[in-house]
């Protein structure tokens, strides 16, 4: 296995930046512009919409919605899969149903389709399981093999970076490879390898040999040889992998310029991708930061409510920066009580009866489960998420008994946001406003949600600075 290391951050500034950003942007908008293929963003939590604005988000994938996608004039659509809180027969279950909805869609529409599963930046979730499916629907239902698949985890938003096939997570001025993060370490989703490579080659159990996998070099792309990087495209068969080396959004729109040469050619692949691919894939523009005006209706008098459910310890670091903030009042909610099932709805009864007495005077509500993830003797990887989603369930009622209309919602985690977003405020279809930070994303609710046209804030647990939420917290407070 690669020897990996941690480095300093200072490196991302040694490239050198490519000097025809016009021209590789008019590129870009050319191809998308040429390609005729629907995109289709499987998402395995809400966070995946960090990078887009004015797009869809449908959060079942029934017949009707995902025609809708189609039938948009949209390029690209999500539908939220929820995924990562799936056990793998449940995940196998749902992609098969998605895979086969979207091939016979495409087929009475007449639209070529791709699919890219947007999962974590920190490589947690259920690969190569929902790729794999994916393709073998692909196959069974258009009759299309697909000919490769894109792993391209880059997120310079949530600062994740791959540099010579390593991928790191950015912390402070240091770049660690994410296989010596915490987010390694996850009892579901754990993995060794920082090389992307032999990431491929450990999560396929040696199906796909890491010296097979075709890698995009970060100085293939920097000195633009599309011709090169298309011929490594096109070389790809029989579901082989591709990794694509990025440190910044220069060096997708070089890769994704060769790609739709390839894709012209006859090429079909499966993307595994974090958020920043999506955006450049369709070449979504940027868009400025989200301000209160943006976002909060001003007949809306109550406060709002803020609920944190991430483990992680940024996320516990951000909330101890959190209240510094004076208008705000804080609620510790026992998640621990999960064992105990009476006590654990005695809790959840005390707690909503408890936000609603601060919203209603026009003050927000922080809400908490436990700093310290409950661990149990002899636990099993089965248990641990069948708990975890227990305690989430309970986490989205806080929002869904609410009994009065909060000003917005904020919710911190992403098996959190999820069930928030489809549980407890049902909604079926939101639009993507944009960024309120880098990376945190804002949903408008749909008009049939519990609470209509409300911002909704997706802040995942594992992105922005120690500060981070606290800004976004003070720019939802802006006129209170």
């Amino acid at each position: 296995m690669t020897e990996v290391k941690i480095i300093n951050a200072d490196i991302l500034s040694s490239y050198e930046m490519p000097e025809n950003m016009v021209e590789l942007d008019r590129l870009l908008f050319e191809a998308v512009s040429k390609d005729k293929h629907k995109i289709i963003v499987l998402d395995d939590d809400p966070t995946g919409v960090q990078t887009v604005h004015d797009v869809s988000v449908y959060t079942n994938w029934d017949y009707e919605s995902i025609k809708q996608g189609f039938e948009e004039n949209n390029k690209i659509f999500y539908i939220l899969t929820n995924s990562r809180a799936f056990t793998a027969e449940q995940t196998k279950e749902v992609h098969e149903k998605i895979g086969a909805t979207i091939a016979k869609v495409a087929c009475e529409l007449n639209c070529p389709y791709m699919i890219i599963s947007r999962s974590d930046s920190t490589l947690r979730g259920h690969y190569p399981l929902e790729t794999e499916i994916l393709r073998q629907q692909m196959k069974l239902y258009s009759n299309e093999d697909v000919d490769g698949e894109i792993l391209c985890p880059y997120f310079k938003e949530g600062g994740r970076f791959t540099l010579n096939n390593i991928h790191y997570v950015k912390y402070e001025n240091k770049l660690v490879p994410a296989g010596e993060t915490e987010f390694a370490k996850d009892k579901t989703f754990g993995y060794v390898a920082s090389n992307l490579a032999e990431y491929i080659e450990e999560k396929t159990q040696g199906k796909y040999k890491s010296e097979k996998v075709v890698c995009i070099s970060l100085t293939d792309l920097r000195e633009q040889n599309f011709a090169k990087i298309e011929e490594q495209l096109c070389s790809v068969k029989d579901f082989d992998k591709v990794v694509v080396n990025a440190i910044d959004d220069c060096d997708l729109k070089v890769f994704t310029v060769a790609l739709y040469s390839a894709i012209n050619k006859g090429k079909k692949f499966i993307f595994r991708s974090a958020a920043g691919l999506v955006k450049i894939m369709g070449a979504i523009s940027d868009k400025p930061l989200l301000q209160y005006n943006d976002l909060i209706q001003k007949e809306n008098n109550n406060g709002g409510i803020i609920i944190i459910g991430s483990h992680t310890a940024k996320t516990t670091k951000q909330l101890e920066k959190l209240k510094g903030i004076k208008q705000l009042e804080f609620i510790e909610f026992n998640s621990d009580l999960v064992l105990d099932e009476p006590e654990f709805e005695k809790e959840i009864k005390k707690t909503v009866e408890q936000e609603e007495n601060i919203i209603k005077i026009g003050k927000t509500v922080v809400v908490y489960t436990k700093r310290n993830l409950l661990v149990l003797e002899n636990d099993t990887k089965e248990q641990a998420l069948i708990r975890s989603v227990k305690i989430s369930n309970a986490v989205q009622s806080l929002v869904g008994r609410l009994n009065i209309t909060p000003a917005f919602v904020v919710a911190k985690g992403g098996i959190t946001s999820s069930d928030i977003g489809t549980k407890a405020l049902q909604v079926t279809k939101a639009k993507v406003l944009g960024q309120i930070q880098p990376g945190i994303p804002v949903w408008q609710t749909d008009e049939n949600s519990k609470f209509p046209h409300i911002p909704y804030i997706i802040f995942p647990g594992n992105v922005g600075e120690v500060d981070t939420l606290k800004k976004v917290v003070e720019t939802l407070l802006k006129n209170k």
